[in-house]
């Protein structure tokens, strides 16, 4: 280790919520503390990728003779552990900044969660959430970290803590640009001093690194291209491995592509659809999604316009010979080579998805239930594509059992030979939906109604206007295509006018109109949005969004065949101006708001309920 120069140390404390981190890290219980050398070598991994990229983007300031790689040396007896990159290094922001404070926002509130609960917290999921560095702390008691920026000006530190309150550091005379990290394992965990040991984690998780990686004088790693490899030459377990070493998931992906592109442009890709959607896959934080690679040397990890937005949750590795080497990532965003491979690798997911769709219903009910949110958005992004998304989505119906669903093709397959539309009900839950009194006549008639649960559908289902020449329409909407008989029950056409007339004279300016309905078998009224109103549970979204917003008048409908309706029509015609005939409209009214969640003050309502049920149980 180089020599620390005197009178150069400092002292630093920890952020507050850096201190709880590390306690929580230090002293709860992991399932995998392999998991650390890992995070080392992926650490050291991006350090190395950071100087290969500055060699060629900046040839004149970089020096280009150093190896690039990394080196692992432990001393059984000692039972010390040092591994040491040639990368970018740190300088002392670095070491104030990246190792002195939480990388992740959400990161201790997750661990203390998890801690909470009393689970073990996976070690796999380490480095989702920033903290890939202090894994040490599960093997050993204190770290020091050498380190030297590649800068030609740059000065060399010395960091060291022992997870506690305080780190230091210190200047020192370091030669070489890199990172050398050195500590003394634990007892219980003196394995990792063993060289078979730490050959086979290195095995395990790293065998991908693109770089040599030596243990002692052996060099470990594979150091291999895999996407440059013929795919008939991949072995399963190497493709799962190699996924989680770009993805940094622990579990095997759900599936994948793997191309070799000729022609207007030229590249190699290798793409991966994960098993599972990460929480925050709505965000925008930063992700480590497409790898993107020129002739093999690394570019950015983050390339994230080789993929549409609805993409984003892929995982995996772009090459390719069309990029100059010396291409900066400003430049990357508006290339059009970048453009045609977001074009190909987009129709060859598609495609993946299509045939899964009709030859492995299971592979593709899993990757429906994890991105099926947030795919279908490309419906409103990705107009070359449209029509093939579209005939991906996949709904609940009253067709369907519980959490099994149907496309719109099967939909439109299903359809009665007089239906022109199709329905749909948008709703928090199934089972909410189910009970909405706008079902009811498609419920007796046998026609089929998509149930959107999805708070995504809201903004994307309405403006699809039609799907092969059949309109969509919310069966909340009043301007709806519905045939029928009316009931023999009916009110005529005079007494119905006049109860009307009666209802818009009490209501007033509180609704948009009030009609006969059709739709209504079992329920006395109902409420139905006019042709030009917003959808219901947008709507509902904009007021939780906006305390201030205003939802439109809805249309009061009511069922002149129900016995309620038919007493207040006799009551309309013995007594129009009834108080009781007047509160019963409004009891009425306010009844349709509480059901579907508009109804403010109930206080009113419930006042009005009393009075009814004590005249009810007068004797």
């Amino acid at each position: 280790m180089s020599s620390p120069k005197a009178n150069k140390v400092k002292q630093f404390e920890y952020k507050a919520e850096m201190k709880q981190l590390l306690d929580i890290i230090i002293h709860s219980l992991y399932t995998h503390p392999e998991v650390f050398l890992r995070e080392l070598i992926s650490n050291a991994s991006d350090a190395l990728n950071k100087v290969r990229f500055l060699r060629l983007s900046d040839s004149e300031n970089i020096e280009q003779e150093t190896e690039l790689a990394i080196r692992i040396r432990i001393d059984k007896e000692t039972q010390t552990f040092s591994i040491e990159d040639t990368g970018i290094g740190m300088a002392m922001d670095d070491l104030t900044g990246k190792l002195g404070t939480v990388a992740s926002s959400g990161t201790l509130d997750f661990l203390k969660n998890i801690k909470k609960n009393d689970k073990n917290f996976d070690g796999q999921l380490i480095g989702q959430f920033g903290v890939g560095f202090y894994s040490v702390f599960m093997v050993a008691d204190e770290i020091t970290v050498e380190t030297k920026h590649v800068d030609k000006d740059a000065k060399g530190y010395i960091w060291k803590s022992a997870g506690e309150n305080t780190f230091i550091i210190e200047e020192t005379d370091r030669a070489s640009h890199g990172t050398k990290i050195t500590f003394k394992l634990k007892d219980e965990h003196k394995d990792f001093a063993e060289e078979y040991r730490v050959k086979s984690v290195v095995k395990k998780y790293s065998n991908f690194v693109d770089y040599p990686l030596y243990v002692g004088d052996e060099t470990i790693n594979q150091v291999s291209a895999l996407w440059h490899r013929n795919k008939d030459a991949i072995k399963e377990d190497e493709l799962n491995e190699f996924y989680k070493f770009v993805s940094n998931d622990y579990q095997e992906p759900l599936g994948h592509i793997h191309l070799s592109i000729e022609g207007n442009v030229n590249f190699k890709a290798m793409i991966f659809i994960p098993q599972t959607a990460p929480p925050n896959l709505f965000s925008e934080t930063h992700e480590k999604n497409i790898h993107l690679y020129s002739s093999k040397v690394f570019i950015q990890d983050d390339a994230k316009n080789l993929i549409p937005d609805y993409l984003r949750f892929l995982k995996g590795v772009v090459d390719t010979e069309d990029l100059p080497l010396n291409v900066s990532r400003e430049v990357t965003q508006s290339s059009p080579f970048m453009a045609k491979i977001n074009k190909v690798i987009t129709g060859k997911i598609i495609a993946l998805l299509e045939d899964w769709a009709v030859n492995d219903m299971a592979k593709f009910d899993t990757f429906y239930s994890q991105f099926g949110s947030i795919f279908k958005t490309g419906i409103n992004t990705d107009f070359a594509n449209r029509d093939r998304i579209i005939d991906l989505l996949r709904f609940e119906s009253t067709a369907t059992k519980s959490k099994k669903t149907t496309s719109f093709a099967e939909y439109v397959g299903r359809m009665r030979d007089d239906q022109n539309e199709i329905y749909y009900l948008s709703g928090p839950t199934r089972e909410q939906i189910e009970r909405n009194p706008n079902l009811e006549y498609f419920r007796k008639k046998g026609i089929e109604v998509l149930l959107l649960t999805d708070a995504v559908d809201i903004f994307t289902i309405p403006y699809l206007n039609e799907y092969k020449g059949k309109a969509l329409k919310s069966i909340d909407k009043a301007d709806i295509d519905l045939k029928g008989e009316e009931s023999k029950d009916a009110l005529g056409e005079e007494s119905s006018r006049a109860l009307l007339d009666t209802f818009k004279k009490v209501l007033g300016d509180k609704v948009e109109d009030v009609i006969a309905s059709r739709r209504l078998i079992d329920s006395p009224a109902t409420l139905v949005v006019g042709k030009q109103g917003m959808d219901v549970q947008l709507e509902k979204m904009m007021q939780m969004m906006d305390k201030d917003f205003e939802s439109s008048k809805k249309i009061l409908e009511i069922n002149t065949s129900h016995q309620l309706i038919r007493n207040l029509s006799k009551l309309n015609t013995s007594d129009p101006d009834s108080a009781k005939l007047s509160d019963a409209v409004n009891q009425l009214f306010e009844g349709t708001m509480l059901l579907e969640g508009y109804l403010k003050s109930p206080n009113d309502f419930v006042s009005r309920m009393t009075n009814f049920m004590v005249d009810a149980t007068s004797q």
